[in-house]
């Protein structure tokens, strides 16, 4: 029901709303499309169109949107790794790995901490370890980060030393060897 629902507002709504943005212009051009999203409009009200088009008109724009969310995102990311690059300030360049020993500390002392637990109190074992296991998302959060930090200052460093970038193609080779000699 929802899907439906959906499909019905969607295209229909955009057409609506950027119909009535083009025609507040004031324009030749703007008043021509105006008038051809009433016209797509009055089709979609009126059941001219599928609604399995419809559907996946609707599933585009949101695929579209989605992209150009993830595009945007992909850029600041890689503007704030440059700029991390480029600083003069001994700390920024550093974060890596002051990460990765604070997350191996922390790790460290959380795990002497179950251990202790579990022998000290062996009745209470079973809660224990379910509270540590409930903790896995947090663990897979900061080594997700920490495995991201650790290939990205590796491939800077290799870059720095003129070593090209692995492509597609080089990787595949590398496979093949590495199946050569098994």
């Amino acid at each position: 029901m929802i899907p439906a629902l959906l499909a019905q507002i969607g295209l229909p709504l955009i057409a609506r709303l950027a119909g009535a943005g083009l025609e507040a212009l004031d324009n030749p051009a703007a008043d021509a499309a105006a008038r051809a999203l009433r016209e797509v409009d009055g089709v979609l009200q009126s059941g001219g169109v599928a609604p399995e088009a419809l559907d996946a008109a609707n599933r585009r724009i949101e695929t579209e949107a989605r992209s150009r969310e993830a595009e945007t995102a992909l850029r600041e990311v890689n503007a704030t790794m440059r700029a991390e690059t480029r600083a003069e300030d001994a700390y920024v360049r550093r974060w890596r790995p002051t990460f990765g020993y604070a997350v191996t500390a922390a790790w460290a002392m959380q795990m002497a901490a179950i251990a202790w637990a579990v022998v000290a109190h062996p009745t209470d074992a079973p809660a224990i370890l379910a509270a540590a296991a409930s903790l896995s998302a947090m663990w897979g959060v900061a080594l997700a980060v920490l495995g991201v930090a650790v290939h990205e200052r590796s491939r800077d460093k290799a870059l720095a030393a003129g070593q090209p970038a692995p492509g597609l193609a080089s990787l595949a080779a590398a496979l093949l060897d590495r199946r050569k000699a098994e």
